[in-house]
């Protein structure tokens, strides 16, 4: 069983914002979702499966990580940002 939705890769790739704009998932306004649905449903924060490049964007991060380059942040710990391929497909 795949994990993720199956892609056909090619060998060049678009520039940086057109792949941020496919990868780089917006956070909700109101997560829980419209009014009167249910509490708990079946997915959270998507209906179709994840691309292996598809990320939540962190609402407390950089948003140009190119501008801040080897900055580090003032609160220790805050430097990292994960890239690691989720367990389980419902994971960022």
């Amino acid at each position: 069983m795949n994990r993720f939705t199956d892609e056909k890769r090619n060998r060049y790739t678009d520039f940086a914002a057109v792949e941020s704009q496919r990868n780089d998932l917006n956070l909700e306004e109101f997560p829980e979702g419209p009014y009167g649905a249910d509490l708990h449903p079946a997915t959270a924060s998507k209906s179709q499966p994840w691309r292996i490049d598809q990320q939540n964007a962190n609402r407390f991060d950089y948003e140009n990580h190119a501008l801040h380059a080897g900055m580090d942040r003032d609160y220790p710990g805050e430097d990292v940002r994960g890239h690691a391929i989720p367990e389980v497909q419902d994971e960022p």
